[in-house]
């Protein structure tokens, strides 16, 4: 068996009952967590761009678009995507050499099980097949050093998630595979440099196009058998020789995704936690700061704090301010949080953040990056005017791996950003659906779906 056929075996092979009552759990919260971010990014302009695109064609179709509507499932699964996406809030999971959303994968997991008329515990399957995909291709086969961005494991994923959920068979679910993975291999500048509204999008549409994919092999299109290990395959191009036994894979590795406590780049959390810390023990004004060092693992230095994806001083954009470390922390201390309202254009143009986090220094240490992923450490040593030093180190935050999100605060969080958006009374009938899923049908989800997005758009266009 070639290694696609042997993962398509995986997909198909996953039931609902191969998933514990704490898996299920887990993935209700990924599921509530990333409609938070949803509701939360509608209204936002790059999001409303993508609901010109999918709307500006006379096209129905059989799935729902969160807000209203619906449209051809790669379409919804890029629009859905979007909003899940576009905050940077939802989920993610830490490899050594990869760090993934896997949440990424549940727009065009839905819109699957939608077009399929699937019931709730099929979804829940077909989105666990999706996690672990892309979860243990991140750990086996990482791409970024090679210049690849990890949307690219998101093609399999995609493809897996979308086979089960449509209940393609092992041929056809090995072909969907071997399409998506062939065609979609993103490149990693799409996060280094200046940032562009590519960094929130190009999951959407890894995801959008990797539907279109697994809906063409339903129709009996076929894939390169040898996409992994072929000449010019996937190994040999771009990441070398790697071996995961599909036969031994179970569905456990959403219990190893964790849930973001701030709205920002996953590797800031603990810096950024670390900060406030401070910050509340000391009761230091930000005005008080004259200069702060930041020391944390090589990962987060490389991608959000100075090293080889760019200078992060220079802050122009909401993508640009995600990703630097040193805005994120000038602007926790500034605000007391990072949540959205830390990336409009008015805040992030602000002299008063642009100032300070120019006095910002951040430095990878040997030992930190030793600790990482099992641990996230980080150190934050803040000089007052005054002279006085602080500092506080961590480990990890509410929400990594060590400390789980549990359903109170998964709920606490979609409350936190729905509340200007929908009302209570929705709140509550959304997290009911998604808490009782494996008991329901996909079309009473999306139902209420459509009914929460509605309310939040009418929300939006209330205060504008």
């Amino acid at each position: 068996m070639t290694v696609v056929e042997e993962m398509a075996e995986f997909t198909v092979r996953a039931s609902v009952e191969s998933l514990s009552k704490a898996q299920r759990l887990t993935l209700k919260i990924r599921i509530l967590d990333a409609v938070a971010c949803a509701i939360g990014a509608i209204g936002e302009d790059p999001v409303d761009r993508v609901l010109r695109y999918v709307t500006g064609f006379p096209l129905d179709g059989p799935c729902t678009l969160i807000g209203g509507g619906r449209s051809a499932p790669d379409r919804a699964a890029l629009f859905n995507g979007a909003l899940v996406r576009y905050l940077d809030f939802n989920d993610s999971y830490l490899a050594p050499g990869e760090t993934c959303h896997p949440s990424d994968n549940l727009g065009a997991v839905l819109a699957a099980a939608e077009l399929a008329n699937a019931d709730g515990a099929t979804l829940l399957t077909a989105l666990a097949v999706a996690y672990q995909v892309q979860c243990r291709l991140s750990d086996a086969a990482p791409v970024r050093q090679r210049g690849f961005d990890h949307t690219t494991h998101l093609a399999y994923s995609v493809a897996a998630g979308v086979a089960r959920a449509l209940s393609l068979d092992v041929d056809r679910a090995a072909n969907a595979i071997a399409i998506c993975g062939t065609a979609l291999n993103a490149l990693r500048v799409t996060r280094t440099g200046t940032l562009s509204n590519w960094k929130g999008l190009a999951a959407p549409f890894a995801a959008s196009a990797a539907t279109q994919g697994a809906l063409l092999a339903r129709c009996g299109v076929t894939g390169p058998s040898e996409v992994f290990e072929g000449n010019k395959g996937f190994m040999e191009s771009i990441t070398g020789p790697f071996a995961i036994d599909w036969g031994r894979e179970g569905l456990d590795r959403v219990e190893q995704t964790i849930i973001k406590r701030y709205n920002a780049e996953i590797h800031s959390q603990t810096a950024i936690e670390a900060a406030l810390e401070l910050q509340r023990t000391y009761k230091f004004r930000a005005d008080d700061v004259e200069s702060v060092d930041v020391d944390v693992f090589d990962v987060a230095h490389r991608i959000i704090g100075g090293g080889e994806e760019g200078d992060k001083t220079l802050v122009f954009s909401k993508e640009d301010a995600d990703h630097s470390l040193p805005y994120l922390i000038a602007a926790a201390l500034l605000d007391h949080t990072v949540m959205p309202a830390q990336f409009t254009p008015q805040r992030l143009q602000s002299a008063d953040v642009q100032a300070l986090l120019c006095r910002i220094i951040v430095r990878p240490l040997a030992d930190y990056s030793d600790r990482f992923p099992n641990e996230m450490p980080s150190r934050v040593t803040v000089t007052l005017t005054d002279g006085h030093i602080l500092a506080r180190a961590l480990s990890d935050y509410p929400g990594f791996h060590t400390r789980p999100q549990t359903w109170e605060g998964a709920v606490s969080k979609f409350t936190t950003l729905t509340e200007t958006r929908i009302p209570e009374t929705v709140r509550a009938d959304m997290a009911g659906a998604i808490g009782d899923l494996d008991h329901i049908s996909v079309a009473e989800f999306t139902r209420v779906l459509r009914n929460l997005g509605t309310a939040a758009r009418r929300a939006v266009l209330q205060r504008a």
